[in-house]
């Protein structure tokens, strides 16, 4: 049975208004000049790719439903009252596979020793066996080296498989619709000077596939970044939170839009009162300690849940919903810088010949904002929301550590970080659950802001006069 949440809806929801912007985009060849010029940026084409790779684990991690229980009539349907996703269907093996505490990295050995029995009288403590973790070796110290070479290699031959069905799918669809052959079509692809982009998306796609491959091959008999203290796979927990991750820099900015655009513009083209008035409501609110509000309003959801219990029933919908008020607070705290930037544009080109011509004219207020000014100040809406998304990221990742993030229930790097700060005080260190959450944030965030450091290059119209 499907469910949606409303986390979902929302990115569902900005799926489709990404793609209505691209097929509007695409129509308009002055539109899709500058966007062609990020592509044809090497580092632009190789941000792009990772981050479609990770928008593409955080959908399947979005589609969620009840499982159906196997029932004893024929005839009627029984679904669990747990909420799953696709992600958790397909990393079901990494999801069920848990141990009795924490183990390294690839390893087929429990990380603390136990107390075993060798006779009746006699015990010593030794590291015991995982009960998944190399469970296939018969001697895990002489044989795991090779086991693991030979399950890279095997992941490298399957993603060259699949890169190259990939390629001849491309290939023939060019070559049909220029009308050309296969063998011109790949030189053209390859080493055509015009098309620079679609060699390195390919390039960056096998990359991501070998990534992929190595470590789905390594995790159906290892696990890859270990376990926590309960025996929970490491590495499903940092592919998790890649959603977590993903919605709050893109929910976020869609609350945070609203807000940014309409009060900026109207400030910066009526002025007078309503410019002073929507002055004194971002520097008042700009006076507030991020910090504390988000505290507060925390706590305020957490007084509203305890006294209405019967209204969250199940654990996903209530972390489901702390999720989307972090979102909120986030976006409402966060509009006032992108609000200034509008403001200030905005009274720079109220003043241009275009603007008062269509006042002398007669033509409303209105249809000037939308109209002309609107769309003369997009660059900056469009650079300001990729500059801001890494930052979103990591301050999800700073809120949970000090526990007033997302909920505790909930997969995030923040929590990761947060449950690792005292593992990484005992000894023997258990370092793989902070390095785990690390990289994959660390990764995010770094291509985020190459990509939004290559479209700010290509939109800002002052960058480009300085060239």
């Amino acid at each position: 049975m499907p469910v949606i949440l409303v986390t979902d809806f929302l990115i569902f929801l900005l799926l489709i208004l990404a793609s209505s912007y691209v097929f509007y985009v695409c129509k308009r060849p002055l539109l899709r000049a500058p966007w062609a010029d990020v592509l044809k940026n090497r580092v632009g084409a190789i941000s792009f790719t990772v981050l479609m790779f990770y928008i593409f684990i955080a959908v399947l991690d979005s589609m969620h439903f009840h499982p159906r229980i196997s029932s004893s009539q024929e005839k009627k349907v029984v679904y669990s009252n747990e909420i799953t996703s696709v992600f958790d269907v397909i990393a079901s093996h990494l999801r069920t596979s848990t141990e009795k505490t924490y183990s390294a990295p690839l390893s087929a050995y429990q990380y603390s020793k136990e107390a075993a029995e060798v006779s009746n009288e006699n015990s010593h403590r030794d590291y015991p066996r995982l009960k998944y973790g190399g469970r296939h070796l018969t001697n895990p110290n002489k044989e795991i080296v090779s086991d693991v070479f030979s399950k890279i290699l095997k992941g490298i031959l399957i993603a060259a498989v699949f890169w190259i069905v990939l390629l001849m799918l491309i290939t023939f669809f060019y070559a049909h619709k220029k009308s050309s052959s296969f063998y011109a079509q790949i030189q053209q692809i390859f080493f055509s000077k015009q098309n620079r982009s679609l060699p390195t998306i390919l390039i960056t796609i096998l990359v991501l596939m070998i990534i992929t491959c190595v470590a789905v091959q390594l995790s159906f008999s290892y696990h890859v970044f270990g376990t926590d203290k309960v025996g929970q796979d490491v590495f499903y927990q940092a592919l998790k939170s890649i959603r977590t991750g993903i919605i709050i820099g893109t929910v976020t900015t869609l609350v945070m839009l609203p807000f940014a655009i309409t009060l900026g513009i109207m400030a910066g083209y009526f002025g007078g009162r309503v410019d002073d008035i929507i002055q004194y409501i971002y520097t008042t609110l700009n006076s507030v300690p991020g910090v504390l509000l988000i505290a507060a309003a925390i706590l305020m959801l957490h007084v509203y849940m305890g006294n209405n219990p019967e209204q969250f029933t199940n654990i996903t919908e209530r972390a489901d919903l702390r999720l989307l008020f972090l979102c909120m607070i986030l976006g409402i705290t966060s509009w006032t810088g992108l609000c200034r930037l509008l403001r200030g544009e905005s009274l720079k080109l109220r003043e241009t010949e275009y603007i008062v011509a269509a006042k002398a004219l007669g033509v409303r207020s209105f249809v000037i904002i939308f109209r002309h000014l609107l769309p003369n100040v997009m660059h900056i809406v469009l650079i300001t929301i990729v500059l801001d998304f890494s930052g979103l990221v990591l301050a999800e990742a700073v809120l949970s550590y000090v526990n007033i993030g997302v909920d505790p229930t909930t997969h995030s790097w923040g929590n990761m970080i947060n449950s690792a700060r005292l593992e990484m005080a005992r000894e023997p260190v258990v370092w793989w659950s902070l390095s785990a959450s690390l990289f994959f944030m660390f990764v995010l965030v770094l291509f985020a802001n190459l990509f939004s450091d290559v479209v700010r290059d290509v939109f800002d119209p002052r960058a480009k006069k300085h060239e």
